[in-house]
């Protein structure tokens, strides 16, 4: 066991004050701003009811209870892979089933997951920073919100570590806010508290005048606990557990609170009483601490932000990983685990955060767009969660009605959220099946290439290789010719190598190394094998990484060098005699071959698409020597043809020269 996974196994078993606080700062941005937007979601335009008002409580009160707790929270959080949670950490683990079809509900789950996200930031700036019109009716809101958003996405770069220990004291003072705010309204009303009765949640289904539908709006407020569990290898379950109770306390505080204050504004609407302004949430604080609660309100909308954003990176970072997603450029702003920073992403998630603010302008026009994507992640997530639970031999009594419970419960709420399509939902959908074509082109396109890859034994090779290295009629290549293999057996090779090697102008090295990555379906782990298969001449190294470990094949390889020398396995000083005797290394070349799709292939319509695609992609992606971490003045690119369905023999007809 590597110390990365002791590190992060030790991370589930730890429950310390600093873990809780961190805890705050990290996990529940997105679902601890849900008050700013939920009940005026609900109500709408329309007049204040008692029953509507108690009705939206019970319905947040049980979806609370019901999705957020007991199956994030409670069940969810159970299947973690090495202590990280997330939908593609969940296809991971149950990808061991060898169930093909389960790579769809998480290339659809995680596209929307990503989708819906480019709508988070937009919606919780929006809401904190309308607030001001409390003040001035007149103010323009959107200017603000673009520059709180640009501000936030300019300092990604330079990594979250300072600004982190800002956000957890500042959490913890958004959290005790709004418990603080919702005490003082419910000690003027404790009848709010029958909200808890399932009753009221059913009569608004029947008496409020959208219906069904309000649940569009319910469900609002439990949009965050899928990324609740995406963020979970940042600071345990235990601590996620534990500190759930007071958030949700809090929460659950605030909204009975607004509740409170609504009955008592009955017959009203939400216009009446504070304008443009009219969100209860702002309208139960003191007038004198209106100011206060809305920078408070801003600050915690930008870490919802902050926490989206990070998830985002770490998403597209483990689909890379599982070849779903083009490789792109990570960089490292600091030394914290799991710290990354994406600059494709983190500027197409800003051009799509803008056009969110310029598109709806408010952000009750953003209510009505929001959550449509997030519910198709959620059954997804449920349809995994399924699979992870048969794996570990839950009794099926258990199963089945578990899981036939939440799939009524989300697809009611997918059927309440459909009407947001026409209402601006179909941004989300679009963005997500864009996102969806990417994954499966990227993901079938590797399936194809790797089905047309032609293995041969490495057994058939080693007189001639052995006999290349010391042939001084050909001149030397390099001392040590390094080549990436995709073949997981260690006697295997592709074709194209050895054709590399012998025929596309004979390389003659010294040594000759293999190396493969083998990127395992845990999250952290760094291990390499080393196999001799022919000595002095051929070896083949196996980095086995886990799927959130970073690709530095330079700096790893280097390593193994290192140990190997040490333990006198090989050595590395040049063959050449003046280097050698003075003790100097010898050079390492790199050979990379980069596909094309040859003229020659015989695709079918559907594969043709596919392929097409994928190298249109492939053209927007990082090279082979930045995506293996290879330094460029030591590699080697050749263009290799890629053959799909090689055609039949032509049946040319030789004619002599009479005939001419």
């Amino acid at each position: 066991m590597s110390t990365n996974n002791s590190h992060h196994q030790d991370l589930h078993s730890k429950l310390t004050m600093g873990g809780l606080l961190v805890t705050l700062g990290i996990i529940y941005g997105d679902i601890g701003t849900s008050p700013l937007y939920v009940m005026k979601a609900i109500l709408g335009d329309y007049p204040i009811s008692r029953d509507v008002v108690l009705g939206g409580i019970s319905c947040i009160f049980w979806t609370l209870t019901l999705q957020t707790t007991l199956k994030y929270v409670l069940i969810t959080l159970s299947a973690d892979n090495h202590g990280e949670g997330g939908i593609f950490a969940l296809f991971a683990l149950v990808k061991r089933t060898k169930i093909k079809w389960l790579i769809v509900p998480a290339i659809i789950g995680g596209s929307a997951l990503l989708a819906d996200g480019i709508i988070t930031p937009p919606i919780s700036v929006s809401s904190a920073v309308e607030g001001l019109r409390l003040f001035n009716p007149e103010i323009k809101t959107i200017p603000i919100v673009i520059a709180i958003l640009v501000l936030l996405f300019i300092i990604q770069q330079f990594g979250t570590k300072l600004v982190g220990k800002f956000f957890a004291p500042m959490m913890l003072v958004w959290f005790s806010m709004l418990g603080v705010l919702g005490a003082i309204q419910i000690v003027n009303d404790f009848s709010v508290f029958k909200a808890i009765s399932p009753y009221y949640a059913y009569h608004l289904l029947s008496i409020h005048p959208e219906g069904f539908f309000v649940l569009g709006a319910v469900f609002l407020c439990t949009t965050g606990a899928e990324a609740l569990y995406s963020d979970m290898g940042h600071c345990g379950r235990k601590n996620i557990r534990i500190s759930w109770v007071f958030v949700k306390l809090m929460l659950l505080l605030n909204y009975f609170g607004q509740g409170a204050y609504l009955i008592s504004h009955e017959g009203k609407t939400l216009m009446q009483l504070g304008g443009n302004a009219g969100n209860p949430f702002f309208l139960i604080m003191e007038k004198w601490f209106q100011p206060i609660g809305i920078v408070i309100a801003t600050l915690a909308a930008v870490i919802a932000s902050q926490a989206l954003i990070s998830g985002s990176f770490t998403l597209i970072n483990e689909a890379m990983r599982l070849n779903f997603w083009p490789k792109v450029r990570i960089k490292y702003p600091t030394e914290l685990k799991g710290q990354l920073y994406i600059p494709s992403i983190n500027w197409l998630l800003l051009a799509g955060c803008i056009g969110i603010v310029l598109y709806f302008k408010e952000s009750g026009e953003m209510e009505h767009a929001y959550g449509l994507a997030i519910i198709l992640c959620m059954i997804m997530t449920t349809i995994l969660l399924n699979f992870y639970l048969i794996m570990k031999r839950v009794k099926l009594f258990l199963i089945i009605p578990l899981i036939l419970i939440y799939l009524t419960i989300e697809f009611s709420f997918l059927a309440a959220n459909i009407t947001k399509f026409t209402h601006g939902g179909f941004v989300t959908l679009l963005i997500a099946s864009v996102l969806i074509g990417v994954m499966t082109t990227w993901y079938l396109a590797k399936q194809i290439s790797k089905n047309y890859t032609k293995i041969v034994k490495i057994d058939n090779y080693k007189k001639v290789l052995a006999e290349l290295s010391v042939d001084l009629s050909i001149p030397k290549y390099a001392t040590h010719l390094v080549y990436m293999t995709n073949s997981t057996r260690f006697d295997e090779i592709e074709e194209k190598v050895m054709y590399s090697i012998l025929q596309k102008r004979p390389k003659r090295a010294d040594i000759y190394w293999f190396i493969h990555v083998n990127i395992l379906s845990e999250p952290y782990r760094k291990e390499y094998k080393v196999t001799e298969v022919i000595k002095d001449d051929l070896y083949r190294i196996d980095f086995y990484l886990g799927f959130r470990e970073p690709t530095k094949i330079n700096l790893m390889f280097k390593e193994v060098i290192k140990d190997m020398v040490k333990n006198g396995e090989v050595d590395v000083t040049s063959r050449y005699e003046s280097l050698n005797k003075n003790n100097i290394i010898g050079d390492f070349k790199f050979v990379l071959s980069e596909k094309f799709l040859s003229n020659d292939s015989d695709l079918t319509f559907f594969e043709n698409i596919v392929m097409t695609t994928y190298f249109f992609l492939k053209k927007f992606s990082l090279s082979e020597e930045k995506g293996f971490g290879l330094d460029s003045s030591s590699v080697k690119v050749e263009q290799f043809p890629m053959v799909l369905h090689p055609p039949e023999i032509i049946g040319m007809k030789r004619l002599d020269k009479h005939n001419c």
